[in-house]
């Protein structure tokens, strides 16, 4: 589900996973190799981590000629932020909100809000454009990256169970 509030620049998502919050922000926080696998606006090329501790990094990334560089903080254990702090089109309040709900029934719902603001004529054309045709684009990203996430996730329980009776090589 999309819902666009025009005038904040902000875009807004919802998805349920079997996720609990705490392996989202696992996904979300591995900032190693193959970060691209679960995150594909994240190319390993643009990828730097200035700063990491307990609860919030420093990094850098993007793909495909667009960069920023982003504060995350994971001090909440029900949200995550990410604000841009530098890029070579975002400017203003852009950046990620990710915001967590356990269901009773043990699954998560995870709302995101996206805010976009151009600093620069590429980046408000760009920002233009996924408040309009681009929304699939961002939601369809979302919803890959809770399923990368996801499949990694049942991968390391089914290989954190296999490894008790044999040699895992996951």
């Amino acid at each position: 589900m999309c819902i666009i509030n025009k005038p904040q620049n902000e875009i807004h998502f919802r998805l349920t996973t079997t996720l609990t919050p705490e392996q989202f922000v696992a996904g979300l926080t591995d900032f190693g190799p193959g970060r691209s696998k679960l995150f594909s606006n994240s190319a390993n090329e643009y990828l730097l981590v200035h700063q990491r501790g307990h609860l919030g990094a420093d990094v850098t990334e993007g793909s495909g000629g667009i960069w920023e560089r982003l504060c995350y903080d994971w001090s909440d254990p029900n949200r995550v932020v990410l604000t841009t702090t530098d890029s070579n089109v975002w400017g203003g309040g852009s950046g990620y909100t990710y915001t967590f709900k356990r269901q009773p029934n043990g699954t998560t719902d995870i709302d995101l809000v996206v805010v976009r603001e151009g600093k620069n004529l590429k980046g408000r054309l760009l920002a233009f454009v996924l408040r309009t045709i681009g929304t699939r684009v961002l939601e369809s990203a979302f919803e890959n990256s809770v399923k990368a996430i996801e499949t990694r996730n049942v991968g390391s329980c089914e290989c954190a169970a296999a490894s008790a009776v044999q040699q895992c090589s996951c």
